[in-house]
């Protein structure tokens, strides 16, 4: 993901969100809606998170040093675990909590003002569609082609834009939760309706507070290449005539945008160490060409000695049931 289109979604989620957050508090001191509330510490625990987002963004592009020989990448995922556990303390529990102070003790809309949390609600509709487009748009620009939406958020190894994604579609799930709500309220008279909108939006957000805590979790706990960038490694180091074979390979991402590599390559046994450092820097260039990514690449020659003994067969490896 290029940082640039990473920012370019934070920022219109940003500033979406603060506008919206304004008007929803508004709306809620002047209508006495629990939905408007929840969905007004929404806004504000998202425009909270696309801060944080830009704070990882700035701290990861610090300057390796002897503490962190690797860099800062990895601030950026550190940052948005902490935006999931935002939105599940700020944004969820708070409008479960709200939803259930008011189904224990409902709260009639005011009369003079019923109608503000319609107009706002639509009015936010279509700022979070804007923010949502953005990072659609975006998102589109580094997801792989014929990748659907669900294994995009899953992989992606920048969160930025997964987090933007997902808590702006959450946000618009939310807006319609609170627009039936506010709106049934209004049409019967029953405030019940308005509560279990915000119940909606409170689980709601928990569970995407979730999937964005499991993910994220993941790429701190250190992921590697993709299936696809994997296959492109190997087919890179074993395309040149000086490899005889790849023996062993792994993958890391030092941060979004970094990914070590380090391999170990059976070359000829009759190189000197000269031709064997050539080698090694062609296999590198061929690596960086394939996968942009792979910044840092550790390449040990070695000499492939397959087993003397023949292999054994699959059976000696699978415990057969009765039946």
């Amino acid at each position: 993901m290029s940082a640039s289109g990473g920012q370019k979604a934070i920022v219109a989620a940003f500033l979406a969100n603060m506008g919206i957050a304004l008007a929803k508090f508004i709306a809620w001191f002047l209508s006495g809606s629990a939905s408007m509330l929840a969905e007004a510490i929404h806004s504000v625990a998202d425009s909270g998170n696309q801060l944080l987002l830009m704070l990882g963004g700035r701290k990861a592009r610090r300057t390796a040093d002897r503490s962190h020989p690797f860099g800062y990448g990895r601030e950026r995922y550190v940052y948005a675990f902490v935006v999931s556990i935002i939105l599940f303390s700020v944004g969820g529990l708070f409008a479960i909590y709200e939803a259930v102070d008011k189904l224990t003790h409902p709260h009639e809309l005011d009369p003079v003002w019923w109608w503000l949390p319609l107009v706002v609600l639509v009015i936010a509709i279509g700022l979070e569609s804007f923010s949502l487009r953005t990072a659609v748009r975006e998102s589109n620009l580094v997801r792989e082609p014929g990748q659907s939406w669900v294994s995009f958020v899953r992989r992606a190894k920048a969160p930025e834009l997964p987090v933007v994604l997902l808590e702006d579609i959450g946000a618009l799930v939310g807006l319609t939760f609170a627009l039936l709500g506010v709106g049934l309220t209004v049409i019967t008279g029953n405030p019940l309706f308005d509560a279990l909108g915000t119940l909606a939006i409170g689980i709601l957000l928990v569970l995407i507070a979730i999937v964005l805590g499991v993910e994220t979790k993941s790429l701190l706990v250190g992921e590697g290449a993709t299936e696809a960038d994997y296959d492109r490694i190997v087919d890179a180091i074993q395309s040149g005539h000086e490899v005889e074979k790849v023996i062993h390979l792994k993958t890391l991402y030092l941060g979004p945008d970094e990914l070590m590599v380090a391999a170990k390559v059976a070359l000829t046994a009759d190189k000197s160490v000269r031709e064997a450092s050539a080698d090694i820097d062609e296999m590198e260039a061929r690596i960086r060409a394939a996968v942009p990514a792979a910044r840092v690449i550790y390449i040990e020659p070695d000499i492939y000695r397959p087993s003397l003994d023949p292999a054994p067969s699959t059976d000696a490896f699978v415990l057969k049931s009765s039946d």
